[in-house]
């Protein structure tokens, strides 16, 4: 194996270990900045000898060993710097020692615990929306900062210091490394869900840019609900959204064109949709729904993804059915974004003049001032309607709004094929 070969394993291993490597490390040293740093000196180690020595049997374990024997030295040094100081108490050391006890049974444990404390820890809502996203998938997704910095389209050195201050904020905040019980797990389960969702819709539909979609963050946002799905296998909505991922996920191949442009829901070849998502998204509905209990946000969003995929063409979509989910799902997550959906099924269900009605009760809520898809929406209703002439004033308002330059086009066309000023 040549040098270049040694280091792309080395690459490969990193990034499929580093999570369960960093997890492992925090919850000995208690805090998730540190553990990285450890886990990037056993990387660097590990850069230094395998070229020489070779990839060994097992490298997560080669990592771990590595990365403990610095934290032990870590801690012993923080051990005598800190016997300095007459206000540490007699237990310190105790303490010191037990820790690296710990350390040395670690290497065989089983990670599973220590992968759900890191991912609920970076997830955790001291943290800003963006702070967490970045964070997660540093820490969980494996991700490089330059990486996160492409999939968002910001500066490398902004997702750098969001990842800094978010590790800082953590450790001044003495977050603790663990998983939340009682109460508090459903609010801090809800963060988790919401980062992993808005990953992944970011990779489904890019909100600016030249792609309209990034697939490698649909990927990211997968593999880790997966892993969480398996962690917390008594969460119903962690089902839910592993299904909707999962599901939204088999519809990639068809939702663009020969050139990257965007093909609409209601106009993709079915056939090019993955199957083997599609029953991987239905497996994890029925998992969901074996839990028992109401069904959350993402369980009924997983439903009405459901229905789509069932359905062989697109003439066959039970729209009644999907407009009533979305009303459900309205009472446990009211949204004038989900109106706005519900609104669409309707217009599929009845007719587009009864879902324009409920579209219009929508163009004075604050929330959707700069919404693109409200007058994305109520173009194409208006289209239908034989109103081409306010479609086409919908469509070029929705093409200013929208930040992605492939909706941006489409918008545009859209607008052009309603003519100018024709119709009513």
């Amino acid at each position: 194996m040549t040098a270049t070969d040694t280091h792309r394993a080395i690459d490969a291993v990193f990034r499929i270990e580093s999570a369960r490597l960093i997890a492992g490390l925090a919850r000995m040293m208690r805090d998730v900045g540190v553990a990285e740093e450890l886990a990037q000196d056993a990387m660097v180690t590990a850069l230094e000898q395998w070229p020489r020595s070779g990839v060994p049997d097992n490298p997560g374990a080669w990592l771990m060993a590595a990365a403990k024997r610095r934290a032990i030295d870590r801690l012993r040094h923080r051990r005598r710097a800190e016997r300095k100081h007459e206000e540490i108490g007699r237990d310190l050391a105790a303490r010191q020692e037990a820790a690296v006890a710990e350390m040395d049974a670690a290497v065989d444990d089983d990670i599973g615990d220590d992968l759900l404390r890191l991912i609920f820890t970076a997830c955790h809502p001291v943290l800003s929306t963006e702070a967490r996203v970045a964070l997660t998938l540093r820490l969980v997704g494996g991700l490089t900062t330059d990486e996160i910095a492409r999939a968002y389209l910001v500066p490398e050195a902004t997702v750098a210091q969001r990842i800094v201050r978010a590790k800082r904020t953590l450790s001044e905040a003495r977050v603790p490394f663990e998983v939340p019980r009682g109460a508090a797990r459903a609010a801090r389960l809800a963060s988790v869900l919401e980062v992993l969702y808005l990953i992944f819709n970011e990779g489904y539909a890019a909100t600016a840019g030249e792609d309209w979609m990034r697939p490698g963050l649909c990927e990211d946002a997968l593999r880790v609900g997966r892993i969480l799905a398996e962690l917390a296998p008594d969460e119903p909505e962690v089902h839910g959204l592993v299904a909707l991922m999962e599901i939204q996920a088999s519809r990639s191949r068809a939702r663009t064109g020969p050139a990257g442009e965007p093909v609409l829901l209601l106009d993709q070849d079915r056939g090019r949709w993955d199957r083997i998502l599609i029953r991987r998204g239905l497996t994890a509905l029925e998992r969901a729904a074996a839990r028992g209990g109401g069904r959350g946000p993402y369980v009924l969003q997983a439903e009405i993804a459901a229905c789509h995929a069932r359905a062989p063409i697109a003439a066959d979509t039970d729209w009644v059915h999907i407009a009533t989910l979305y009303v459900e799902l309205s009472r446990v997550l009211p949204s004038p974004v989900v109106e706005l959906n519900r609104a669409v099924a309707v217009a599929m269900a009845s007719g587009p003049a009864a879902g324009l009605e409920i579209v219009d009760t929508l163009r004075s809520d604050p929330a959707l001032a700069s919404y693109h898809l409200l007058p994305s929406v109520r173009g194409d209703l208006l289209f239908k309607l034989g109103r081409r002439g306010e479609a086409h004033v919908e469509f070029e308002r929705a093409a200013g709004l929208t930040r992605n330059a492939r909706e941006r086009d489409l918008l545009l066309a859209r607008a052009k094929a309603c003519g100018q000023g024709a119709g009513p």
